[in-house]
């Protein structure tokens, strides 16, 4: 059993635990982490994927498109952003979750665009440009992806 610090409790010690078992932030290389950054302080919607697929982050006005606060729901595996989110086309189809810029520009390492509408979990609906863009690093390392959703008029 590890020694308590001095000035830290043992409910503090714990938390930290706990803290390093859960992913976050500090599992991220400091590309994600300043772009996570730079997206807290942007007026246009941004949604940021790890190279897993995870949805790690997304800024408070895509809260409002994807109709729930980021700190309320956390990260979105890799799967869940099309099953969450009902993305359909222009025609009114269901758009494949292969075809989602998120997912697309993550495994073609290009830019990807794509006009949806899309369904938030508060039940209404919008019309996005949704842009993924692979941010790649050093050595040709993919880093994953961010996102614009940029709301269109009806």
């Amino acid at each position: 059993m590890s020694e308590i610090g001095e000035g830290e409790s043992q409910s503090e010690q714990d938390s930290g635990a706990d803290a390093a078992a859960r992913p976050g932030p500090a599992h991220h290389g400091i590309e994600l982490i300043l772009a996570r950054q730079l997206a807290g302080y942007l007026a246009v919607p941004i949604v940021i994927l790890d190279p897993t697929g995870t949805v790690i982050f997304y800024n408070e006005p895509a809260e409002r498109i994807l109709g729930r606060r980021f700190d309320e729901g956390g990260p979105i595996p890799p799967g869940e952003w099309s099953a969450t989110f009902e993305f359909m086309d222009e025609s009114g189809d269901p758009v494949p979750p292969e075809q989602m810029p998120l997912a697309a520009a993550l495994r073609t390492r290009k830019l990807v665009q794509l006009n949806v509408s899309m369904r938030g979990l508060d039940g209404i609906r919008h019309r996005v440009s949704e842009v993924g863009i692979p941010l790649v690093g050093h050595g040709q390392r993919l880093l994953g992806v961010l996102a614009f959703l940029f709301e269109l008029d009806d």
